[in-house]
């Protein structure tokens, strides 16, 4: 059975850190593309960041560049996402997401493209 389970959500200041993490179980890891998505309340769930494991490559929307670094530890399955300098339009639900898939940043970045999905982790950034 396939699995991911975020963590690290949280209350923060704005100018604040957090770190999530993502633990997958049940894929072949070193094949996927995973990473971050974000929904806010009314709006369409966006993709944050995104690292293909097997070549390292990441992406990232252009509002977190600079700020959002992806990581991946893949002894233990796991990715990250250290989010600094957060702003109140950071606030969402994260979620992990992976699939086996290939393509450049434009198309990894796409929700729909991906099957596999966490429960999410609610960050909040009060102003």
């Amino acid at each position: 059975e396939v699995q991911l389970v975020e963590s690290g959500g949280n209350l923060v200041q704005a100018g604040g850190t957090l770190r999530l993490s993502c633990a997958a179980s049940g894929f072949r890891f070193d094949d996927l593309a995973i990473g971050w998505f974000r929904q806010a309340p009314g709006k369409e769930r966006e993709g944050v960041s995104v690292m293909r494991i097997s070549t390292g490559d990441t992406y990232y929307a252009h509002s977190v560049e600079g700020r959002f670094t992806i990581s991946s530890d893949n002894a233990k399955n796991t990715v990250y996402l250290q989010m600094n300098s957060l702003t109140p339009e950071d606030t969402a639900v994260y979620y992990c997401a992976a699939d086996y898939l290939t393509g450049g940043r434009d198309g990894l970045l796409l929700h729909h493209y991906y099957d596999y999905w966490g429960q999410g982790t609610q960050v909040t950034v009060s102003s």
